[in-house]
């Protein structure tokens, strides 16, 4: 009995975790704090707050057509090493929208805790390593799974159109993961292959987001 009330109380500690508020007033304050005047970048998360707080009751179909326009028309695409003189950084979600800008990774890791707030549960979501083709470059996407054998709809930052994988023969898929874990993808299948804390960008993410004033990693 003691081990069965331990689980329930754990259960319902992360689904509270889940559904716990954003509390955007405290997130604008302390993101001002760690990143300096928010200027136009308020205006962009205030949009975000309000998508959030108005479309929770579209179907899943529409929640993606929703978020991915939204971050595809906010940010405009500009390199790391512009935008944060790094080679390889990955903003979140709030620094993305301060600067009204982000490469391909910041654009999924935004629609993928979009999503996740409203309610799309994370084994449907994928961020995805590829290869673009036509590019000959790394890319990075969001992928939804509608069922764990479906084949996965892509939303891209390249394009508003969200297609299935199988009409997008541009892109060659290497990895994946989201908040509970890592796939190895390719012709053979996807092979989950661990969890996210061999992910320490990820892990960094998850940091900023919290002392941003997001809730902690169970949420996600």
């Amino acid at each position: 009995m003691r081990r069965v009330g331990f689980a329930l109380l754990l259960g319902l500690a992360l689904l509270g975790g889940l559904r716990a508020d954003w509390d955007f007033s405290q997130i604008s304050r302390k993101a001002a704090a760690l990143y300096g005047p928010l200027g136009a970048g308020q205006q962009r998360i205030d949009a975000w707050q309000q998508l959030l707080a108005t479309q929770k009751q579209l179907d899943e179909a529409q929640k993606l057509q929703v978020v991915n326009q939204f971050f595809n028309r906010q940010l405009r695409y500009e390199e790391d090493i512009d935008l944060w003189h790094e080679v390889d950084y990955w903003a979140t979600p709030i620094q993305s929208l301060i600067k009204g800008a982000g490469d391909c990774e910041d654009y999924a890791i935004a629609k993928y805790f979009s999503l996740r707030r409203l309610g799309v549960a994370a084994d449907k979501l994928r961020i995805t390593y590829v290869k673009a083709l036509r590019q000959n470059r790394a890319h990075m996407v969001l992928t939804y799974y509608s069922s764990p054998d479906a084949m996965p709809l892509v939303l891209d930052s390249l394009m508003d159109a969200i297609k299935p994988a199988s009409q997008r023969p541009d892109l060659l898929p290497v990895y994946a993961f989201n908040g509970e874990g890592l796939w190895l993808t390719g012709a053979t299948g996807n092979k989950k292959v661990g969890d996210t804390k061999r992910l320490s960008r990820w892990q960094d993410l998850l940091k900023k987001m919290q002392a941003e004033g997001f809730p902690a990693e169970p949420v996600y």
